[in-house]
């Protein structure tokens, strides 16, 4: 099973990456960064939070409690949004009683979907029984999920925006094969948000999606940052490069969030846990700086 490594020591960098001699200053504030939703100015944390896996557990399960610790840490750290998805199993049921439990859904940007439906009325039905496992009467924004029906779906999205039950709308893919599809909804109906796959192995989204969103003022959130852990099996012992430690990155978790959100088009990064201890470490890659085009490259050069 792979499972994520800390490496908490510097090392040299691996063989075919030492030509690259990155040389940005590190400064870390231990603040969250903040960047702005296009549409209208709003900020959101860059870090945070998927459900899919991660939520989906019994609800007297030891992995339940756990979660309690996860949320905590993160709204803690200063993070805010959480994407979930009525087609993520029991994920929407649990996330709504943790929250309510600890009083935390005021503090929660909440993200989830129109997902696996055809036609308004089936869409509407899925919506409110969201409402009901959230145990909320609106949520942040609401995406349709890998463009399902997406004409009908983002239609009543927007009526349900209009009726301020929505704030913002969204569409969302997660893998290559639909990027240009993507981009081509996105030319056309210009929506709030939009959620893709984008990894250090997984660029895709560099060719249309990522520079179309920029141009047109639509924020970005990734997804399958990991690359479904992927990419802790390439790394597998290593310590992280040298020049990543001397930036202040202790993880290769937080070198992979920080390669996604060095994009200036991502908005913000999901990575799903239901570990407290990880949880702590994806928040980490949120502050500091982000890397440049060099320490890119050689990440790249080292993992891609």
């Amino acid at each position: 099973m792979q499972t994520r490594r800390l490496f908490l020591s510097a090392a040299a960098l691996a063989a075919g990456a030492a030509a690259f001699a990155p040389r940005l200053a590190f400064a870390q504030t231990g603040t969250l960064a903040r960047r702005a939703i296009p549409s209208t100015g709003e900020t959101l944390p860059v870090i945070g939070m998927g459900t899919s896996g991660s939520f989906q557990v019994a609800a007297d399960s030891a992995e339940y409690t756990a979660l309690k610790e996860v949320l905590k840490r993160f709204f803690a750290g200063g993070a805010s949004l959480i994407d979930t998805a009525p087609t993520y199993g029991n994920a929407e049921p649990n996330l709504g009683a943790l929250l309510a439990e600890q009083d935390l859904r005021p503090q929660c940007f909440l993200a989830t979907k129109l997902s696996g439906v055809t036609g308004r009325e089936a869409g509407l039905a899925q919506f409110e029984a969201t409402l009901k496992s959230l145990r909320t009467d609106r949520v942040e924004l609401l995406q349709v999920h890998n463009l399902g029906d997406w004409k009908t779906q983002l239609a009543l999205a927007r009526e349900l925006k209009a009726q301020g039950r929505v704030k913002y709308v969204g569409l969302t893919h997660y893998v290559e094969s639909a990027q240009d599809q993507l981009a081509d909804v996105m030319q056309a109906e210009k929506p709030d948000f939009v959620q893709i796959n984008y990894s250090v192995t997984q660029r895709g989204a560099e060719k249309r999606v990522l520079p179309l969103a920029k141009d047109l003022g639509i924020a970005v959130l990734t997804n399958r940052n990991f690359d479904d852990g992927a990419l802790f099996g390439k790394v597998g012992d290593r310590a992280v490069p040298e020049w990543a430690t001397e930036a202040g990155i202790t993880s290769w978790a937080q070198l992979f969030l920080k390669f996604a959100l060095s994009h200036e088009a991502v908005t913000a990064v999901i990575p799903a846990t239901g570990k407290p201890d990880r949880q702590s470490d994806n928040l980490k890659a949120g502050t500091g700086p982000m890397l440049d085009a060099t320490q890119r490259a050689a990440l790249i050069a080292q993992i891609g």
